[in-house]
């Protein structure tokens, strides 16, 4: 399964849901960069170093960060917010699983539309 680190802005419910759909999940406060202000470059750096692919719902500043490719990473996996903690686990599981991926990528994951 996917080495994960979790921005310090993404739910620990899901962090433990990708846990236990197998994922190993490093989140800042684990690393001990929780509420440090660290700029994102930084984080994107942290994450690379780390070979860990960043997960995050800050998807503008990462986006932007990602296109102007002067940071090698392990990938993005962007995602909007969404109360269903479950199903955006499950989406996020879904698209490092079953995806050839070649870093540095860029998956965004958004919530679903509702009928």
């Amino acid at each position: 399964m996917a080495n994960i680190y979790a921005n310090e802005n993404f739910p620990l419910a899901i962090t433990k849901l990708l846990r236990s759909l197998g994922h190993n999940v490093l989140t800042s406060l684990e690393a001990g960069r929780a509420n440090l202000r660290i700029p994102d470059e930084q984080v994107l750096e942290f994450a690379a170093s780390q070979r860990r692919i960043l997960v995050t719902l800050n998807r503008r500043d990462f986006h932007q960060l990602h296109n102007a490719g002067k940071i090698v990473h392990a990938g993005l996996i962007l995602c909007t917010a969404d109360k269903d903690f479950t199903g955006l686990a499950q989406r996020i599981h879904q698209a490092i699983s079953h995806s050839t991926l070649n870093p540095p990528f860029l998956i965004r994951i958004n919530k679903p539309n509702k009928p």
